[in-house]
């Protein structure tokens, strides 16, 4: 499953037919089709390389550039053969379910004239693998290179000839099949070339600007802080029309989203993902009724990570020697009774009405309303007086009577666990969302009074994606920091990527909550191996791993964005789909735009 913060993917029930070269409006020529502008307000990519990359800016640049192995359509969702922009033609299981052939496509090349093949990807392994680079994809493997385990379900990947690929996994599952597709393939040729088997090498150029690629878009262009473009590439063979129609792809850094909006309407921008305060606008104002738009129900959830354990000491979830290793905890949140008291606190119904404008969808858990093991039960309770209860019960007190004054530790859990002079601090708590999103800001600030008047000293600030929010969240030294997951495609419940130990890694992993739970990995673990995948035993199975995160709370889960994209009036052969509102692009003719 993908599990990348990266990508916007959606769940819509509109069925959408695929845009053919026939029915494509009046397109001008190979790169006649103007300028394609975006906006970002993501910060700038932390790099260019497919392998170490996992950010939303770093993404939004180095998918345009390398194929997948496995395609997934943007029509259904689900993988299939032959798609634009994958290597695979087809592929098969043996009996046993554990080993899968890939067979790949032979009329592909890099822009160098360089034939894609299996070398590709599997140089792409082999440095994920290695355990010499930060890779949150290494957690799909069974052990790394040096036999390390890694927790995954893959035992091998291998290349009999150039256009084959054989998988073996450790079990027959029902999910390890798009674990394939996590690995993406580069240039052999050129990145042996420049690394050979130092793939650490990797980690001193992050932002490399790649010379070979294989997309609708090459040659990046990069202005720290400002922009990031690319240039149609014409040699791309899977092109709609046969050709690339825009001639350029520009991404431009903007403070806000406010701030694109505006600069959108003013016909500054190509595309915009519509805020949420901002949709009923686009719903009703005669002068924005004419700008094309496509509303969807986001796959993905907002949340705010609690991290359990110490961010003065953070830890691996395994040691050198693959066992478990405990973790200190947090000082606040290490205690499942002050995570609940937070859940109790914050009003998210009127979060969600008062800041998005009633654009989402309140969850409890990772399944949304879309999910088909989801459970509408399961619901936090707005209840100060509970939250109140519940942090009296963990040891934070009212100790001078004042509700404007922070609780603070009575043989609180840290102080009876790890320090007992930490008895007498404050309940205070640090929350941190990424600079640059106005609902962001809004939605903290909201948290900080919800909790604050409960008793707790949070502190919020909004910081830089780049340079602040993301190394502090993926090196586990955070409080709260808020941020959203899209949750892959094709859709499913599995929480490997999130919550096991495996992934419990400071500076790469996506467990970076430092959550554990034994039950929950157990429960998972059978669902993968249900035989024959059968949905109402593997529904059983997640239903009560649904009850175990909602009892946990490794996240305060908070909502399921109702979304909406809107391009400038007059673009052509725009064909947004349930899973990608930019898939057609390289055949879209926009509108005029004046760079800024």
């Amino acid at each position: 499953m993908k599990k990348f913060l990266a990508l916007t993917l959606v769940f819509c029930l509109t069925v959408v037919a695929p845009l053919t070269a026939q029915e494509a409006e009046e397109a001008l020529g190979p790169g006649l089709g103007g300028i394609v502008i975006d906006a970002s307000t993501a910060g700038d990519p932390a790099t260019f390389n497919p392998l170490i990359g996992g950010d939303t800016a770093s993404s939004a640049v180095y998918s345009w550039l390398y194929p997948s192995i496995i395609g997934v359509s943007p029509f259904t969702g689900l993988e299939e053969p032959n798609l634009a922009g994958a290597m695979a033609s087809g592929w098969e299981y043996d009996e046993s379910g554990t080993v899968l052939t890939v067979h790949l496509r032979e009329d592909i090349s890099w822009n160098d004239g360089t034939p894609i093949t299996s070398a590709d990807y599997l140089w792409a392994v082999e440095a994920t693998r290695s355990g010499e680079i930060d890779s949150p994809r290494a957690g799909i493997f069974e052990t790394m290179a040096d036999g390390t385990p890694a927790g995954g379900n893959i035992v091998s990947i291998e290349a009999p000839d150039d256009f084959t690929v054989v998988v073996t996994f450790r079990e027959a599952d029902c999910i390890s099949f798009s674990d394939v597709n996590d690995v993406t393939p580069v240039p052999a040729h050129v990145f042996s070339e420049l690394f050979g088997d130092n793939y650490a090498a990797m980690m001193d150029e992050p932002r490399r600007i790649p010379t070979v690629s294989f997309g609708a878009f090459k040659d990046v262009e990069f202005a720290a802080g400002e922009r990031i473009s690319l240039l149609a590439d014409q040699s791309y063979p899977d092109t709609i029309l046969g050709f690339v129609s825009p001639s350029e792809s520009v991404t431009l850094q903007v403070a806000d989203e406010n701030v694109a909006t505006e600069r959108f309407i003013g016909g500054e921008f190509s595309i915009l993902g519509v805020p949420a305060t901002r949709q009923e606008e686009f719903r009703t104002d005669e002068k924005l009724l004419e700008f094309p738009r496509y509303e969807f129900t986001g796959n993905g959830f907002t949340f705010f990570g609690m991290n359990h354990a110490n961010p003065d000491n953070p830890q691996p979830g395994f040691d050198e020697d693959g066992n478990l290793l405990p973790q200190e905890p947090h000082p606040v949140l290490g205690d499942v009774l002050v995570r609940q008291a937070i859940s109790h606190a914050v009003d998210m119904e009127a979060l969600i009405e008062g800041i998005r404008d009633g654009n989402g969808v309140k969850v409890a858990t990772h399944t949304i309303p879309t999910s088909w093991v989801y459970n509408p039960e399961l619901q936090y309770e707005y209840s100060p007086e509970l939250a109140l209860e519940k942090l009296t019960q963990a040891g934070w007190v009212d100790h001078d009577d004042n509700p404007d004054t922070a609780r603070i530790c009575q043989d609180c859990l840290f102080a009876r666990e790890v320090d007992a002079d930490y008895n007498g601090s404050e309940l205070a708590l640090d929350l941190h969302v990424p600079a640059g999103s106005e609902i962001g800001e809004q939605m903290g600030l909201f948290f900080q009074a919800e909790m604050n008047k409960v008793g707790f000293n949070a502190v919020f600030e909004a910081i830089d994606w780049g340079s602040a929010f993301l190394p502090e969240l993926t090196g586990q030294t955070f409080d709260m920091n808020m941020l959203g997951w899209s949750l892959g495609l094709p859709v499913d419940p599995d929480i490997s990527a999130f919550y096991y130990p495996e992934v419990d890694v400071p500076g790469s992993g996506f467990n970076f909550v430092s959550y554990y739970n034994a039950e929950l990995i157990e429960l998972n673990d059978q669902a993968r191996v249900v035989p024959g995948c059968d949905t109402e035993a593997r529904t059983k199975l997640y239903g009560r791993v649904q009850e175990i995160l909602f009892h946990d709370m490794p996240y305060f889960f908070m909502y399921v964005s109702e979304a909406m994209t809107a391009v400038l009036p007059g673009t052509k052969n725009w064909n947004p789909t349930p899973y990608s509102r930019t898939y057609s692009i390289d055949a879209w003719v926009s509108p005029a735009v004046t760079m800024p």
